[in-house]
């Protein structure tokens, strides 16, 4: 599902990743841990396309069959719609819209058509437990519920991958216990790959896979 080999990351003279290698099955559930500074979040942004490794010639990622590094932008753009979910700490949900309409963001960005985008994100939202909550703006609901709208959002466009970066890092232990508890449950009922960043210790060992970064390297998996 992903296949990473040799991916550096250097900004200026501060080299972040040293040379990654990392293979992750089709629905597998991986955590990534370590101390702040080890590279996490640099990694996962260039796992989800968001970034690229400094050494692309000579390094490789596979995501889905898909060589990353062979795509041009409108294709990896395209690509990152299609395949990877994205789940923040901070939701990044769009104040003026409603948690229906947010769900359906990147849907439409795909050019699904209206109707069969807002049913979709309707079965996502009740699947959620928040149907009662689809016509609420961002502000009219807790950190759990926003949380939550973020991860039907991710889920929209039944990407192969979910990537999670802290995703309970601003909810309270409740909210962040039962965000955990969904994952599993989005995986066993969807098939997804989920690779989550995190520092939470309990959501990284309910993981298939635990993997620890030190110093731009993944020294246990």
């Amino acid at each position: 599902m992903i296949k990473a080999s040799n991916i550096q990351k250097s900004f200026g003279d501060l080299k972040v990743l040293k040379g990654v290698n990392l293979d992750i099955s089709k629905g597998e559930v991986v955590s990534i841990v370590g101390a702040s500074g080890a590279g996490k979040t640099t990694l996962l942004q260039i796992l989800g396309t968001l970034d690229v490794a400094s050494n692309k010639t000579d390094s490789s990622l596979e995501i889905n069959g898909v060589n990353i590094n062979q795509l041009n932008d409108r294709q990896l753009a395209k690509f990152r719609n299609e395949h990877i979910g994205f789940i923040f700490q901070f939701h990044q949900l769009l104040p003026e819209f409603t948690a229906l309409e947010n769900v359906c963001i990147p849907a439409f960005i795909k050019k699904t058509p209206k109707v069969e985008a807002e049913k979709r994100a309707m079965e996502l939202l009740n699947f959620l437990g928040l149907s009662e909550r689809a016509h609420h703006k961002p502000s009219e609901l807790s950190g759990g519920e926003q949380q939550r709208v973020a991860v039907a959002r991710s889920l929209i466009n039944n990407p192969s991958v979910i990537l999670a970066d802290e995703p309970s890092g601003n909810l309270d232990s409740e909210s962040a216990d039962n965000l955990h508890q969904l994952f599993f449950k989005l995986r066993d009922e969807f098939g997804q790959t989920f690779v989550l960043v995190t520092h939470n210790l309990e959501l990284a060992n309910m993981a298939d896979r635990k993997l620890t970064m030190v110093d731009g390297l993944i020294v246990t998996s």
